[in-house]
């Protein structure tokens, strides 16, 4: 089963796609706590995620992160206009009632508004950034370490070192959240090296390219929606849709997502070229409105991103191939995030939160 089919039974009975583990929620009368240090490499939905319900269960830890901001493919921008303006993660592809399963405490009051833009939904006025600084980042910021680039990780003796460009860390879990380029370009390296099967299952998936954009125009003379027809499912998605859709704005804003094959086109291009080139495409489409209409642009190309490196894993992947991915490594290396999950469904920001979820009860049980 593909992401993709999977979403589509989720879909076709009007279910969204369920946490299935049983990690206790704050407050509850917990089991006796995990004793040992949890590093937790990648400040992203699954890093900060996995902190997050290492917090709740009492568990000492730490987060090492490469750049100098938390949410990885979160990103927002709050300038371009006047709502947050998505760079990557932008729609809620299940039901809301995922936001209480992440805060996972039934004394917090969880107020996120969103609105139905099928097959999914869309934060109005907020994002997924947006969501993770009001609820969860303020309990973990203390613990994160910004600038600390991983460069090794030695998992062969009693405890696990941790090397980086300022130093090492020390810990008895790890727990890898960092986006599946960063594996396959082993910008980390492992000793001992990882098992046969894990290796096959990170070089043999693919990860599309990324690239989105935001146009405003003066007028709205656009469609809802304008999906590209690809040559093959794999090979990527591309669409201009109304991003501001939803959003309490007056503002015209046309975005574009594009994965896969088709982002070459865009990933190839910067400035002034890549700029006439979307106009020019959209003039084509829209009968010549678009140039005269133009205002001001955004673009954000994930591939250049370096510790990022790309858009994620296809949604056409072999659900076996994820579970290895998702599978934690001889009691002491773990894996959370979108890429990592039991191979049910991957890569949107509630299943990254989820495999935090079920990798944090796997540390806790250990």
């Amino acid at each position: 089963m593909t992401r993709a089919e999977f979403m589509k039974i989720c879909g076709v009975f009007g279910i969204g796609c369920p946490f299935q583990f049983s990690l206790m929620s704050h407050g509850s009368v917990a089991r006796k706590p995990f004793k040992g240090k949890v590093v937790v490499i990648g400040a992203g939905a699954g890093g900060l995620s996995a902190g997050y319900f290492l917090r709740q269960q009492g568990v000492d830890f730490e987060i090492l992160e490469a750049s100098l901001n938390y949410g990885g493919r979160m990103r927002i921008s709050t300038e371009f206009t006047d709502f947050p303006i998505p760079l990557g993660a932008e729609w809620l592809e299940t039901n809301p009632g995922i936001f209480k399963e992440i805060v996972n405490d039934a004394s917090v009051k969880v107020a996120v508004k969103t609105v139905k833009d099928a097959p999914d939904r869309k934060f109005v006025n907020s994002s997924w950034y947006n969501f993770f600084e009001e609820y969860i980042v303020p309990h973990i910021s203390h613990k994160i370490s910004f600038d600390t680039i991983v460069k090794s990780i030695d998992y062969s003796g009693d405890q696990i070192v941790v090397n980086t460009q300022n130093g090492r860390h020390l810990a008895d879990k790890v727990v890898l959240s960092v986006p599946l380029k960063i594996l396959q370009d082993r910008d980390i390296s492992f000793t001992p090296s990882l098992p046969k099967d894990k290796l096959k299952a990170i070089n043999g998936s693919r990860v599309w390219e990324g690239f989105k954009a935001f146009f405003e125009f003066s007028n709205k003379f656009y469609d809802e929606q304008y999906v590209f027809n690809v040559n093959s499912k794999h090979d990527g998605e591309k669409i201009y849709y109304d991003a501001a859709y939803g959003q309490d704005t007056d503002k015209n804003i046309l975005g574009l997502f594009v994965v896969g094959t088709p982002a070459q086109d865009f990933i190839s291009r910067s400035g002034d070229e890549l700029k006439e080139y979307i106009l020019t495409e959209l003039d084509g489409i829209y009968e010549n409105q678009a140039t005269p209409n133009y205002i001001k642009h955004l673009t954000q190309n994930w591939n250049q991103e370096p510790f990022i490196k790309g858009g994620y894993m296809t949604d056409h992947a072999d659900w076996k191939v994820v579970r290895t991915l998702g599978r934690s490594v001889d009691d002491k290396l773990y894996f959370a995030g979108g890429a990592y999950t039991d191979g049910e469904e991957w890569v949107s920001v509630h299943t990254a939160a989820r495999s935090a979820k079920k990798t944090v009860e796997e540390i806790t049980k250990n």
